[in-house]
């Protein structure tokens, strides 16, 4: 009888509600319409903040994201740096309308070695939440590219979001070695990486 009355119970249960969220990703001018979306996870609202050759690129999103994923995280390269911040709710529908800050850039005392054309013997003060020096290596067409610097912990607890790169974390001052590297394409690394970084939302 308990059986039974378990299995009916199971049965009539109502469905795991999902949540409506407002969905915009800009595009190539900057803009975008908010539009209503069924959100099996939470609604989110993100900024996405890089810095390169003197330039800075912000792109504000809405979206719907996994709890694990409403996470700020940024790396910094030297030459180019990518800080995204994240803000998620599920209090109510479309509720991811919130203003998102840009992180903090302050140093925070951590540094790292960086590579430029030359070498990867330059050091850099990581900042806000860069908790962790960084090295990368990519096999492009047969040759290695390594890139280093500062990262969150994000960063290095979601290395598989890093396709065909390898990803290596440490915590210490220039713990991430002084080893000069074959760099040549070095370009090529930093376009894939802030992008992955971007859609990986």
């Amino acid at each position: 009888m308990y059986l039974l009355a378990l299995m009916f119970g199971i049965l009539l249960l109502p469905e795991a509600s999902t949540l409506r969220c407002y969905e915009c990703t800009p595009d190539d001018s900057g803009t975008c319409t908010p539009t209503p979306k069924e959100c099996p996870g939470q609604c989110a609202a993100k900024r996405d903040v890089t810095y390169s050759g003197g330039s800075r690129v912000e792109i504000i999103s809405q979206k719907c994201l996994k709890a694990e994923e409403c996470v700020d995280h940024s790396i910094n390269y030297g030459l180019s740096q990518t800080k995204v911040t994240t803000k998620c709710c599920n209090t109510s529908d479309l509720c991811n309308t919130q203003t998102v800050p840009e992180l903090q850039s302050k140093p925070n005392g951590r540094l790292c070695y960086y590579c430029d054309d030359h070498s990867c013997t330059n050091t850099l003060m990581c900042e806000g939440i860069e908790q962790y020096c960084v090295s990368l290596t990519e096999t492009r067409g047969g040759q290695q590219v390594t890139k280093k610097g500062c990262a969150s912990n994000y960063i290095c607890t979601a290395k598989d979001k890093f396709a065909n790169i390898t990803t290596s974390c440490c915590q210490g001052n220039l713990c991430n070695g002084a080893i000069s590297s074959r760099i040549a394409g070095l370009v090529l690394l930093a376009p894939p990486l802030l992008s992955l970084l971007g859609t990986s939302y």
